[in-house]
């Protein structure tokens, strides 16, 4: 559990640097300029995932049960993963009506990726991965707000509809995929168990 907890610690604290310590990234911006912090930052977010993705499979083995979810939640957390890969299309497209409405996709993506994965999963190692990215995504949206309204930021203005036409296609296939074949190869789980 110890490599689970340092891989959190590291990929969610170098993402909220910006928010709670922006004077560390603006000493290293002004050491080394724009570039430098985008490489440590890119070092320390993929340093944290692998050891997220590592110490969550050492996990599995030793892990016990915080709860046993009813069967039900399960379709439930499949219908919420669908419309999270539709926010989080729309993340990287010009703003459609979806992008426009919820301001922050990506962050809606990941807090509904989260609750998703805790409605289907009692896992200690599942609750401690997943509860804390949802409310990393919580404090991640309150600090947005606060950029908001300081003016450091602004929302995205709706372009067009087609834009949310297309969230809906590329999250339409990618989530067909995650259900087909691909959660299973990535995360050694399949997201629908037949019996």
């Amino acid at each position: 559990m110890a490599f689970l907890i340092l891989g959190i610690v590291i990929f969610l604290g170098i993402h909220l640097v910006k928010s709670f310590a922006p004077g560390l990234r603006a000493a290293v911006v002004e050491q080394g300029g724009t570039g430098l912090w985008h490489a440590i930052h890119g070092f320390c977010a993929l340093l944290g995932l692998c050891l997220i993705a590592y110490g969550f499979d050492l996990s599995r083995a030793t892990t016990g049960m915080l709860y046993t979810p009813p069967k039900f939640l399960t379709h439930i957390a499949l219908t919420l993963m669908l419309i999270s890969f539709v926010c989080l299309a729309a993340a990287f497209l010009p703003a459609g009506k979806i992008k426009a409405a919820t301001k922050h996709p990506a962050i809606l993506a990941i807090k509904i990726w989260a609750l998703a994965h805790l409605m289907a999963n009692g896992e200690v190692n599942s609750v401690l991965l997943f509860g804390t990215f949802l409310i990393w995504g919580v404090i991640l949206r309150i600090s947005m707000k606060r950029r908001w309204r300081a003016g450091e930021i602004k929302h995205p203005v709706f372009v067009s509809y087609k834009y949310d036409a297309i969230a809906l296609l590329i999250a339409l296939v990618v989530y067909v995929l995650f259900i087909w074949k691909l959660h299973e190869l990535l995360i050694g789980v399949a997201p629908i168990v037949m019996g």
